[in-house]
């Protein structure tokens, strides 16, 4: 029984055959995104060989994100969430058919195969806070946690096996081939989501343009806990990303083998997995706001640690140990997003959970290597966990309602969804 407890919860996928559609569809679809990642960086590659160029993809994907993001959401939040997230998915598909065919017929030159993966964001950018605001129309909020980790484990499953699967599609049918299996994964998507029932807006639908959006930040102001939820996301993200100095961290203690800097991505990955399996550790539990705290200073401490560590293999351990803090956080972050936003601005506070999740990881990555440049790269990586241990602190001393019940606790049988 201890053991059950401890696994992931997947009650969300008994109870709910609408909710088992949907995921079942983006877990696909999630597989298929990291597979074009793959084949998109491999294609601008060959075509320019420019580390520039690869790393404006990166730049194509997030600008999007950020600048259309509390605008998507406020429109989420005045539209039937079910159509438009249809639309938005229907929008993927098409780009990524439109990079099928350019893989097929001929490629585009470098800037016009940037600017479809902007595109496609532009449509991501609408999805992710549709998708957010999704979970409470088919589901009980005891079961929510729950649904957070099952998206997680997909989201970790993508992100370990996706790119390798997209690196042999790419070698054995090419950059179309990859494209077009991409585009599969989104009519999967599409089908999850056509049986989903009519998801109006609340009683008091966003105002259009700019006042809508001014709404959902002054209740971000006014949320305490949706806005430590948030700073604590920053504090780990900006404060202590530590992906940039992979390679530094690679040539000191792998000696530069290009073989293993793969390594240090996967710890993460592998760490992460972990924890999305025995989510029902945390996802059962009744605060919701302490399990992030917790996640995120656990966080602070690995890669802390990991700067400290001059073994190379306890180094990557203390990385899986990250990996699985971050899922810990990430997983109680939007299950109190989901619990403490009522549904008229679920999707303009999605937009902005989407925005700090996009941008605290570029900007913190900016900041170690800035450090790093400056003093060393043992020097970046303690000095970024221990702020980050200081800001969760900070942050968890300083808002009270973090630390009190979220949520009851699971029964053994939940109520059915629809």
């Amino acid at each position: 029984m201890a053991l059950r407890q401890a696994l992931l919860d997947v009650t969300p996928l008994r109870s709910s055959p609408a909710f088992r559609r949907l995921w079942i569809g983006q877990t696909l679809s999630g597989f298929g995104s990291q597979m074009t990642l793959v084949a998109v960086m491999f294609q601008v590659w060959q075509t320019t060989r420019s580390a520039t160029w690869t790393g404006a993809v990166g730049l194509a994907q997030a600008v999007p994100l950020v600048g259309l993001g509390l605008f998507a959401g406020s429109l989420v939040d005045r539209v039937d969430r079910r159509s438009f997230y249809l639309l938005m998915t229907g929008g993927q598909a098409g780009c990524s058919l439109l990079l099928a065919l350019q893989g097929f017929l001929g490629h585009l030159p470098p800037a016009g195969l940037l600017g479809l993966v902007a595109l496609q964001s532009c449509f991501v950018a609408g999805s992710g806070p549709a998708s957010r605001s999704l979970l409470p129309h088919l589901l009980p909020k005891p079961q929510l946690a729950a649904a957070v980790a099952l998206r997680s484990t997909a989201f970790q499953g993508a992100m370990l096996t996706g790119p390798a699967l997209g690196g042999l599609i790419v070698g054995g049918w090419g950059v179309g081939g990859c494209y077009l299996v991409d585009t599969l994964t989104f009519l999967a998507a599409l089908c999850g989501a056509l049986g989903l029932p009519r998801m109006p807006p609340g009683d008091e639908p966003a105002r259009p343009g700019l006042r809508g959006v001014l709404d959902g930040l002054a209740f971000l102001g006014r949320a305490p806990v949706i806005r430590g939820a948030l700073l604590t996301d920053l504090a780990a993200t900006v404060l202590s990303m530590p992906v940039s100095l992979f390679p530094l961290a690679n040539a000191e203690r792998f000696g530069g083998d290009p073989r293993t800097l793969g390594l240090f991505l996967t710890a993460i990955a592998v760490g992460g997995v972990t924890a999305s399996l025995f989510s029902g550790t945390f996802t059962r539990l009744p605060r919701p706001g302490l399990a992030m705290l917790a996640g995120s200073a656990t966080w602070g401490a690995a890669l802390t640690l990991f700067g400290m560590s001059s073994d190379p293999w306890v180094g990557l351990a203390f990385l899986a140990a990250a990996g699985a803090a971050d899922t810990v956080s990430v997983v109680s972050r939007s299950t109190l997003v989901q619990l403490h936003t009522p549904q008229e601005l679920l999707g303009r506070v999605s937009g902005a959970e989407q925005i700090v999740g996009q941008a605290g990881p570029d900007i913190g990555n900016l900041r170690g290597g800035l450090v790093a440049d400056a003093t060393s790269g043992t020097t970046a990586l303690v000095s970024g966990g221990l702020l980050c241990l200081g800001a969760v602190l900070a942050v968890g001393a300083g808002t009270a309602e973090l630390r009190r019940p979220s949520v009851p606790p699971v029964p053994e049988s939940a109520p059915a969804g629809p």
